[in-house]
Order: C-alpha cells, then sequence, then structure tokens
C-alpha cells in the first residue's frame, strides 16, 4: 500500500533500510482507524507488529483488577511503538489505548524481520533506538526508587519526548502535544503539586507549556540537569 510509504520513510526505526525495502515494507502495511477509548492491543497480548501512530495520539498504559490505569506515555503522530516486534511470543508488559480518534499503521512483524535479515546493516539503527528506549525506562524504574519528585519529573519529560518521532528544529528543540494536567496524571499527582515542582524546571529554561504543547528546547541540557540533581 504505497500510500502508506511516506508514514514508514519517516519512521527512525526504519531508517537504516534502503529506500526499496521500504516499499517492499508498505506492502505488509494497514491502516486502522479506533475512536477515542478503544483499546488497540491489551497488556500481555502476543501480536508481533510494529505500529506508527498516523493522526491523533495513543495511551500506553496498563490497569489492574480495580480498573486503575497507569499511563506510561501519550504517543503523538509519527512516534512509533511495538518493541516486541523484534522477540515474537514475548507478551507485551503495557497495552494501548486511542487516547483520541486516531489512526495507527501497522507493519506485520514477520515482514519487517524478513526485510532485516536481508539487510543486516539496518539492525545497528534500529537496536540503537530499543536500546535508547529500555535506558528511558529503566531509569524511570530507578527515579521512581531513588530519587526525588523533580528527578522523577524531570526523566519523565525527557522519556516522553525520546518515545515522540517530534518536529525537530535546527536547534534541536523538541515539541509534541502535552498539558501539565495530563502530565500530572501520569505521575500520579495533583497539578498543584506537580507545578511547584515543574516551575523550578521552567524557570531553567528546560522546558516549556504553550497552548497544550511541550517543548524541550534543548535535550541534552535537560539530561544534564539530571544528571546533576543526583
Amino acid at each position: 500500500m504505497t500510500e502508506l510509504l511516506p508514514f514508514l520513510d519517516a519512521c527512525p526505526l526504519l531508517a537504516g533500510l534502503p529506500d526499496t525495502a521500504r516499499h517492499s515494507l508498505a506492502g505488509h502495511a494497514r491502516l486502522h482507524r479506533y475512536p477515542a477509548g478503544q483499546e488497540i492491543y491489551p497488556a500481555g497480548s502476543l501480536q508481533s507488529r510494529l505500529s506508527i501512530v498516523a493522526a491523533g495520539r495513543v495511551r500506553i498504559c496498563s490497569g489492574n483488577a480495580e480498573g486503575r490505569e497507569a499511563t506510561l506515555a501519550l504517543l503523538d503522530r509519527g512516534a512509533w511503538f511495538g518493541d516486541t516486534v523484534f522477540s515474537p511470543g514475548m507478551p507485551r508488559v503495557f497495552g494501548a489505548t486511542a487516547h483520541e480518534d486516531c489512526e495507527v499503521v501497522d507493519v506485520a512483524g514477520e515482514a519487517l524481520r524478513g526485510l532485516l535479515a536481508q539487510y543486516p546493516e539496518a539492525y545497528p539503527v534500529a537496536l540503537d533506538l530499543v536500546s535508547r528506549r529500555l535506558w528511558a525506562a529503566m531509569s524511570i524504574i530507578q527515579d521512581d526508587v531513588l530519587r526525588g519528585t523533580e528527578a522523577r519529573i524531570a526523566r519523565r519529560l525527557l522519556f516522553l519526548a525520546q518515545m515522540q518521532n517530534p518536529v525537530s528544529d535546527a536547534s534541536g528543540a523538541t515539541s509534541f502535544r502535552m498539558t501539565r494536567e495530563l502530565l500530572a496524571n501520569m505521575m500520579g499527582m495533583t497539578r498543584q503539586g506537580l507545578h511547584r515542582v515543574l516551575k523550578t524546571i521552567e524557570a531553567r529554561g528546560l522546558v516549556q507549556f504553550e497552548y497544550g504543547r511541550l517543548t524541550i528546547p534543548d535535550p541534552t541540557r535537560l539530561q544534564a540537569y539530571i544528571r546533576q540533581l543526583d
């Protein structure tokens, strides 16, 4: 389906594949539409596919028997998810739900793995991105156990930026849709409690909230700031 090729071309996970390979992969891609609140796949599912947000937003989340939901990230247009595409048979730790009406491009895992085997030079690009996500997720776990609230919030902001395929300008700034209220819900905090800590990070020029968007002017500076909080 060549009309889906632009989404594959823009996906950083596939950047190591040659143009002809991505064109071939487009034949194994399908577009699915989900209304707000519809489950895309549950936690624990064994689906092996790469998914790219084509429109709207997707919530990566998990829930318990009482119906309480924990949100790890909100993915905007262009972001990819489905890391277990490289490990068929492994259950997904988190589920995915349409945060709002959205469209998702799904790529068959078997087809992707076959092309990566054919073009092994593409593997380092994919593995680097997956490793960065794993590092970020493990850092969040460490922060929750060992660090204070400011470090936890700063780390989650950096993680959210890394989970996107954000629009970047020449300075390296990244921007995606996010509000203080949504961030507070992710952190399990009140909006007032989040604001008291967040204003310190904003005052340093490390993040900017404006018109429902979050901008990180320099992710490298934010990462350096997190290290200073050790």
